[in-house]
């Protein structure tokens, strides 16, 4: 069986590949997709895609196995930039990585491959497991490093043809192997933030595309202006950094996009920040819609699993409501629904209750 390893750079995707040969697999051969931006987004910061092609033609070499680059730039623009800008202007908070994952690594790449290969081999922290019949996608053991998240727009189509090699270890596991493989990358740091942006700094990245445009900041409960913002596409609910203002803490709790303003609650009123029931559409399971009420559910990538009720509202909606409260909950970003260890599927949030008094 062929087997396409998509490599980064990173420590992760280099211990898979080695471990897939380490297991006696042969027929490989391993892919980096340039995904970069633009040439004109260069100028904002450091770019790279050259850093990491590096390391990846060096893994590869390590393991005797091929190296293709393919480009995916404009895909990728059209396909993961353009919905997160889209987000951005309507006042939502974007999940790039996710449809990264679903429209690109296992999307439109398989179209750019030998139709031959039967598996396409990730460095994701994430366990696949057959039940009748069924693919199911199960977490990680290592909850801090677990991408179901992530990958919790996958279809059955694609988690057929998916191999998580180092899905069952830790991330300690996988510095421990790279050490023993003697990968020029095992200490290399991971990447942290959103997968196109780089050494680009976020705020930069918006700014080039959507520009500035001042407004006020405002004080939820009173109506009283605090302060002024550059956009409000620069904010998202529950932050509470980079607002410059004066006796906090301030949370955003809220975008009145019309008027362009931001609204923001003083943190001795913190619970009317908060939220524990939200409304998710544009929902897609991974195999079935879940028969149970009481579900678990992530809001964000990271190891909080907050225990909820959910409820059907019709057929592309559902209604959520946590055990515990968030402050950031926000329009636009996923809900990702777990039962056990098993990712189920996501939604995409819609609308948010406040706490009251």
């Amino acid at each position: 069986m062929k087997i396409a390893v998509l490599l980064s750079g990173g420590v992760d995707s280099s211990v898979a590949l080695h471990l897939l040969r380490e297991q006696g697999q042969s027929d490989i051969e391993a892919f980096y997709l340039k995904i970069w931006l633009e040439d004109e987004v260069r100028f904002l910061g450091d770019c790279p895609w050259e850093e990491d092609l590096k390391y990846a033609r060096t893994v590869s070499e390590m393991a005797g196995v091929g190296l293709s680059v393919i480009s995916l730039q404009r895909e990728y623009y059209n396909q993961v930039v353009s919905y997160a800008l889209a987000e951005l202007k309507k006042g939502r908070t974007p999940s790039p990585d996710i449809f990264c994952n679903h429209r690109i690594k296992f999307g439109l790449f398989q179209n750019r491959i030998d139709p031959s290969v039967g598996k396409i081999a990730s460095g994701h922290y994430a366990v696949l497991k057959r039940h009748a019949g069924r693919y199911l996608l199960a977490r990680s053991p290592d909850p801090v490093k677990d991408q179901t998240y992530f990958l919790s727009h996958q279809n059955q189509g694609q988690l057929s043809r998916s191999l998580f090699p180092i899905g069952h270890l830790t991330k300690k596991d996988v510095r421990d192997l790279a050490r023993k493989y003697k990968l020029p990358n095992k200490d290399r740091k991971d990447s942290q933030g959103i997968c196109f942006l780089g050494k680009i700094r976020y705020p930069d990245f918006v700014r080039h595309y959507l520009g500035e445009k001042p407004g006020d900041i405002v004080d939820r409960e009173t109506g009283r202006i605090l302060g002024t913002h550059n956009g409000y596409w620069f904010h998202t609910i529950g932050q509470r950094q980079g607002l410059g203002l004066g006796n906090g803490p301030w949370y955003v709790s809220g975008k009145d996009v019309e008027a362009n303003r931001i609204l923001v609650t003083h943190g001795t009123r913190g619970n009317l920040a908060e939220t524990k029931a939200f409304t998710v559409g544009d929902l897609h399971w991974i195999s079935d819609p879940p028969e149970h009420t009481r579900l678990h559910i992530k809001i964000r990538h990271g190891p909080a699993l907050i225990p909820s009720r959910v409820s059907h509202i019709d057929s592309g909606r559902m209604g959520v409501e946590m055990d515990f409260p968030d402050r950031g909950v926000a329009p636009g970003q996923f809900a990702v629904f777990y039962s056990g260890e098993i990712c189920l599927g996501a939604g995409v949030i819609e609308t948010r209750h406040r706490r009251e008094r």
